[in-house]
């Protein structure tokens, strides 16, 4: 993959917050209006002069162009307010990310290059919040056994930070959440608007934590999200100590899609130093260490959302990878990825002593 930049230090300019993601469409189902939470994302979206169509049923139509760029583009241009079919109620393992994942929303308004949801959502790349979240926060109450500490992973098909403005779903599970003993809620965001989390009752039982890239990554391959700088400062914010400011969370980082890149040693070096630049202070924090790898499918379908990609999806360079039920992703060789993994590990152990590696895959 040909992605380089000069190793200067980054500046402040480098500072980026992500631009507001406004949707040009907002639709909600009639089944979304009658929650009562869906009347609050209503009012949300109408306070901010969004254009609001209400569906004739509980379908979301006009999402096909003339090509599939086209309907990418009315896709990632709509929000559409809906309610979790009966389906998300039976909440599936997804280790080792957490114990459990259960979902605030699907679909994701930032434009990765590398996007995991092309494998995992079918379809036009629509954003679809619930709008029974009351119900589906309390339904996972139902999952965990007495007296033992259960994980829920609420970003596995969105970034939650990155509507919250529209939505203020993500504020809704981290007050439920706090109220859990024995649980912890568990979001991942590539975006920076943290501040209207910062004083919420979230009593330790929320990690939230960003994803990083090296500067060449982050640069070239994630549109539409904050600089990593910016990343950095929120993670920051939301590390602090409530007494310094701050919102006294458990922090993590995912450092996702790891990439050999060319000087990757230095790249990812680098990226590790800023961490610990912005973390200056003890807090609770860990790492989620995620290589890259893709699916025929999925690259199928990111050909056809970024024609022009650098990244790379060469299955020459790549090993094949099997599931239990023949699926294949391709994934980077034995020796590329005992070489990632030593490096990285090494280097977190040296600037983060009391961090914690919770897996590397």
């Amino acid at each position: 993959m040909e992605i380089s930049l000069a190793n200067s230090p980054v500046s402040a300019a480098d500072v980026r917050p992500a631009k507001l993601w406004l949707p040009k469409r907002v639709v909600f189902t009639p089944d979304a209006l009658k929650e009562t939470f869906g009347q609050q994302i209503y009012r949300r979206v109408s306070a901010l002069g969004l254009p609001v169509e209400e569906a004739k049923n509980n379908r979301i139509t006009g999402l096909r162009g003339a090509d599939e760029r086209e309907t990418y583009r009315n896709a990632k241009n709509t929000l559409a307010v809906v309610t979790a079919p009966p389906g998300a109620f039976r909440l599936q393992p997804i280790p080792p990310s957490a114990d459990w994942q259960f979902h605030l929303a699907e679909g994701c308004p930032a434009h990765c290059q590398y996007c995991y949801l092309a494998g995992s959502l079918s379809g036009p790349p629509v954003i679809r919040t619930f709008a029974n979240l009351p119900a589906i926060l309390e339904n996972t109450a139902r999952y965990g056994q007495p007296g033992a500490f259960t994980t829920f992973e609420a970003s596995c098909y969105t970034d939650p930070l990155g509507i919250e403005h529209l939505t203020g779903s993500l504020s809704e599970a981290i007050r439920y959440f706090g109220t859990r003993p024995g649980t912890q809620l568990r979001w991942v965001t590539k975006f920076d608007r943290v501040d209207d989390l910062l004083h919420l009752p979230h009593n330790g039982r929320t990690r939230c934590r960003f994803s990083l890239n090296a500067e060449p990554v982050a640069r070239r391959l994630e549109g539409g999200t904050a600089s990593v700088e910016a990343r950095l400062q929120a993670l920051r914010k939301l590390a602090l100590p409530a007494e310094d400011g701050g919102g006294g969370y458990p922090v993590g980082v995912v450092l996702a899609p790891v990439m050999p890149i060319p000087d990757w040693q230095t790249h990812y070096g680098q990226l590790l130093d800023r961490i610990a630049a912005a973390l200056d202070f003890p807090c609770d924090l860990t790492f989620e260490l995620i290589t890259h790898r893709f699916t025929p499918g999925s690259k199928d379908v990111l050909l056809e959302w970024y024609p022009n990609t650098s990244l790379d999806m060469d299955e020459a360079t790549r090993a094949a990878k099997r599931n239990k039920f023949g699926g294949v992703k391709y994934v980077y060789g034995k020796e590329v990825m005992n070489s990632l993994r030593r490096y990285l590990e090494r280097e977190i152990a040296i600037r983060f002593p009391q961090g914690r590696i919770l897996y590397w895959t």
